[in-house]
C-alpha cells in the first residue's frame, strides 16, 4: 500500500548546492517548512536569509542527523551529487533512520542504481533531464517541453500552419497527427481549455500532449 503524506509535511534537504538550494528555496516560497543542512558553513550562511531553517551538519554521520531531528521527517531530499560516496552514505543513513520518502539526486545511471538499491524511493537526474529538455527546445519550434516517465509529453508551442484557421476537429489534430491540443492562449488572454470547436491562429500559443515522437513530427509541420 502506498503511504500518503500531508501535502504540507516538513521537508529535510541535505546539500545546499545549486540543486538543493533551488529546491529548498522554492519549498520555502510555497510555505513548506524546510530544514536545509550542509557541511559547509559558508553555504549555510549564504542561504540562511532565504531559507527559514539552515543548519551546518555532516549528514554522513548518522549521529549528527539524529541530533538535528532528521528521524522526525517523513520526506527528505539528498541533493548531494558531487561526491557519489557521500550521496550513497547519506541516503543509507536516512534509510536507517526510517524516513519513509527519500528523494536523491544522481549524476549517472550507475549512481542512480546504487541509490535505489540502498533504499531511495525516487532518483532524480537533473542534468540529464535538463539536457534532454534543451535538445527539444533548440529547434525553436517548441517554447517549453515536459516529458513524463511513460513517454507522455506536454509541449507549449505556436500552432503549425496546417491546423490554423479551422476548428480542431476539421484540422484532424488527433486523427492525422495523434496529438491532443489541451489548451490555447490568445494574445492578452489567459490559457483556456481547447474544445473540438476551438479555432487557433498564428498568434496563439497552444499546449499539446502526446508521445515524444508524435509531438516531434507535429512540431516539424510547416508553420
Amino acid at each position: 500500500m502506498v503511504e500518503r503524506f500531508k501535502h504540507d509535511a516538513p521537508v529535510l534537504i541535505i546539500g545546499l548546492g545549486r540543486f538543493g538550494a533551488a529546491c529548498a528555496g522554492e519549498l520555502d516560497r510555497l510555505d513548506r517548512e524546510v530544514l536545509a543542512i550542509d557541511g559547509s558553513a559558508e553555504l549555510v550562511q549564504k542561504w540562511s536569509d532565504r531559507i527559514t531553517h539552515t543548519v551546518q551538519a555532516d549528514a554522513r554521520n548518522i549521529e549528527a542527523l539524529k541530533q538535528i531531528g532528521a528521524q522526525e521527517f517523513s520526506i527528505a531530499v539528498v541533493a548531494v551529487g558531487s561526491s557519489i560516496e557521500s550521496s550513497v552514505l547519506i541516503t543509507a543513513n536516512l534509510v536507517d533512520l526510517k524516513i519513509p520518502q527519500i528523494w536523491a539526486k544522481a549524476v549517472s545511471q550507475s549512481h542512480g542504481k546504487i541509490l535505489t538499491r540502498v533504499g531511495a524511493n525516487h532518483v532524480i537526474y537533473p542534468e540529464a533531464e535538463a539536457g534532454e529538455r534543451v535538445a527539444h527546445l533548440v529547434s525553436g519550434r517548441m517554447l517549453d517541453f515536459i516529458q513524463f516517465d511513460d513517454d507522455f509529453v506536454l509541449v507549449k508551442m505556436y500552432p503549425p500552419k496546417p491546423i490554423r484557421g479551422i476548428n480542431l476537429t476539421e484540422s484532424g489534430v488527433r486523427t492525422k497527427y495523434r496529438v491532443t491540443v489541451v489548451g490555447v492562449k490568445s494574445p492578452g488572454k489567459p490559457f483556456t481549455y481547447a474544445t473540438a470547436d476551438t479555432v487557433v491562429s498564428n498568434h496563439d500559443l497552444i499546449i499539446v500532449s502526446g508521445t515524444s515522437s508524435d509531438i516531434e513530427r507535429f512540431a516539424a509541420l510547416e508553420g
